[in-house]
């Protein structure tokens, strides 16, 4: 099964962007991208991460550990207000 590409031109539309700034997170890191031939392609599963549709792997790490930072430092007062 191959996965659904998109370009950058359609990457800037559907995030309401520039097309420089859809290179620039390219070049961060912010924009996880291919290049074939001159032009780089965005994966469908990865687009959907940055409209937020879909979580990735290191976003659900980053918000677990910060449920647990919140349990551990307010879990007797969220035991209280769910009580109430």
């Amino acid at each position: 099964m191959k996965a659904e590409l998109y370009s950058t031109v359609q990457v800037a539309k559907i995030l309401g962007i520039s097309r420089i700034a859809v290179f620039q997170k390219i070049q961060s890191g912010e924009i996880k991208a291919t290049k074939v031939g001159r032009n780089y392609v965005i994966e469908k599963n990865h687009l959907l991460e940055l409209v937020g549709e879909t979580l990735g792997e290191e976003r659900k790490k980053e918000i677990e550990i910060v449920v647990d930072k919140t349990i551990n430092e307010y879990g007797d007062a969220l035991k209280r207000l769910g009580k109430e």
